[in-house]
């Protein structure tokens, strides 16, 4: 079984448990992120925000992002997001969950295992980036996906052609990382 089946299959779990939705940029109660384990915070003279959990897992949250942190198996840890509009900007340190973390979109799913990659909504597409690690992605209704190295990204819209890697430009790479601060 390939890399990326055998992190799709360990990830892609039934997405049961507790669903918090967060707005960037809207108040959010400490005990809503609590609950999820983790802690939001603003970036100091920005408009972003900054998501701590308890076993490592760090997610700068583009102003304006729309997401929900997902718990499945209820242990207080968030293990998937829904990212419905804006970006997310992860970092996944290697072992921070058994089944790794993964970002839903409506376009595709991008599960990982200790790896820092950015998930962008926008205009009816997803794009997947990889600053660091590995990310297995795939359409929601697909079973087989592609698998991004360092500097690899893809673009997922909507229908069923087939995913193709890219190598990112710099300038792009550039643009994306800077709305994170980066």
């Amino acid at each position: 079984m390939s890399l990326s089946a055998r992190i799709f299959r360990s990830a892609c779990a039934p997405l049961t448990g507790l669903i918090l939705v967060f707005m960037a940029g809207a108040n959010v109660a400490h005990s809503q992120s609590a609950a999820a384990g983790c802690v939001l915070e603003r970036v100091g003279g920005t408009s972003r925000m900054l998501l701590r959990c308890p076993d490592g897992l760090t997610i700068i949250v583009e102003a304006g992002a729309r997401f929900s942190l997902i718990d499945r198996n209820r242990d207080g840890n968030a293990d998937a997001a829904r990212l419905q509009r804006k970006a997310l900007l992860l970092n996944a340190p290697a072992g921070q969950a058994e089944t790794g973390f993964q970002v839903i979109t409506p376009q595709a799913i991008a599960a990982v295992r200790g790896t820092k990659w950015a998930v962008d909504v926008q205009d009816g597409k997803t794009s997947v980036f990889v600053v660091r690690g590995r990310v297995a992605v795939q359409r929601p209704s697909a079973r087989a996906g592609v698998l991004l190295g360092p500097g690899d990204g893809v673009d997922v819209a909507p229908g069923s052609d087939p995913l193709v890697v890219k190598r990112w430009p710099r300038a792009r790479v550039s643009a994306l990382l800077a709305r994170f601060g980066q």
